[in-house]
């Protein structure tokens, strides 16, 4: 039984990445803010992490510096404040199937930050450089179609929405433009490219400062801070920031608790115990879970573009992810340039001591 506790744990996490997707578009299809519900999100997150942090980590609280406490303020602004709002505001615009499709393109654009950083090799001398080279070229085909493409519409499961919003915010929630689609789509690809950007700082930061509860629970707060700032900014009325006992309240609930709560730890476990690529390989799930809850609690009407793209998508994750094994596989110890130097840990043979996210990891830790 101890044996399949991983593969469990990896398909609970896209059950609960499915459900992140499902009810935060249904929160904003009943005409809650994007800014606030960030807001609301990052403070119950901290609600939940910083009693945690001080009560397991209180004697470590010190060893954070002012230039530490710097450096882990931008990441939350680019990791979390920046890539969180952008990719609510994307999520009104287009659908929770794009949403989810899009994700899959995160180690592949976290290969080519790390890539641009010097912290990755790539040679198209060898099938593992071809097979990187191919991913990232199906990833940019699986966007270009997602935006571009319409194709023909797949009729919704359920007809009668689950979390069918009010008249009024119907009329709000209604089927986008095309302009407003491509604008949602690469504004989901640029959040994804500011969380992936966020991965590859992290992993150098990490080298620094290995506390990841101290880290986690410190950017959370500040990303709490500077949403708040910009919620403020953003929408100034405030009898739009109350929340009802509806989806909403149910949005922010599962947010903060649930997806940065218990997927931290089941996120980290899982990576201890198999690794980072194993648990980027089941992203395509919560891919397909999302379709049919889509469909069926939302009544979204996917497109064949959404689908044909997500495939790409898929496509271009594997193929990265297979020629970061190859590469692994094939090249001498202390040879493989990745991003938390696990070259040394397999040539000491203590994966417990890896500490940092590979090129190929989607692990969120917020």
């Amino acid at each position: 039984m101890d044996a399949k506790k991983p593969y469990v744990i990896a398909i609970i996490i896209q059950f609960i990445y499915t459900g992140m997707f499902v009810v935060s578009k249904a929160a904003f299809d009943h005409g809650m803010n994007t800014y606030v519900f960030i807001f609301y999100r990052q403070a119950a997150a901290s609600l939940l992490l910083l009693p945690m942090a001080l009560l397991l980590e209180r004697k470590n609280v010190r060893s954070l510096s002012p230039g530490l406490l710097l450096k882990l303020f931008f990441l939350a602004l680019i990791g979390i404040t920046f890539s969180l709002n952008l990719y609510n505001v994307s999520l009104k615009f287009t659908s929770a199937t794009v949403a989810s499709a899009t994700t899959n393109a995160m180690p592949v654009v976290t290969f080519c930050f790390a890539l641009l950083l010097k912290m990755e090799v790539f040679t198209l001398r060898s099938s593992s450089g071809i097979a990187k080279l191919a991913g990232v070229s199906l990833c940019l085909a699986g966007v270009f179609v997602i935006a571009f493409y319409i194709g023909p519409a797949l009729s919704p499961i359920n007809h009668h929405r689950v979390f069918a919003p009010s008249h009024t915010s119907a009329l709000t929630s209604s089927a986008p433009s095309r302009m407003t689609w491509i604008k949602g789509t690469f504004f989901m690809v640029l959040a994804n490219m500011a969380w992936s950007l966020w991965i590859v700082l992290q992993g150098k930061l990490l080298k620094e400062y290995p506390n990841k509860m101290l880290m986690t629970v410190t950017q959370c707060v500040f990303s709490a801070v500077q949403s708040f700032v910009v919620a403020v900014v953003a929408e100034r009325d405030f009898s739009k920031w109350s929340l009802r006992l509806d989806i909403s309240l149910l949005a922010v609930l599962y947010n903060g608790f649930v997806v940065t709560g218990v997927t931290y730890y089941l996120q980290a476990w899982c990576v201890e115990m198999k690794g980072p690529v194993f648990l980027a390989v089941w992203n395509p799930l919560c891919f397909v879970f999302t379709i049919f809850c889509s469909s069926f609690f939302l009544g979204e009407i996917v497109n064949l573009s959404s689908v044909v793209g997500g495939i790409l998508l898929v496509g271009g994750l594997y193929s990265v992810l297979w020629g970061k094994s190859k590469e692994i596989k094939n090249a001498p110890c202390g040879k493989v340039n990745t991003m938390d130097d696990a070259d040394d840990d397999n040539c000491h043979h203590k994966p417990q001591e890896q500490e940092q996210p590979t090129s190929a990891s989607i692990v969120e830790q917020v």
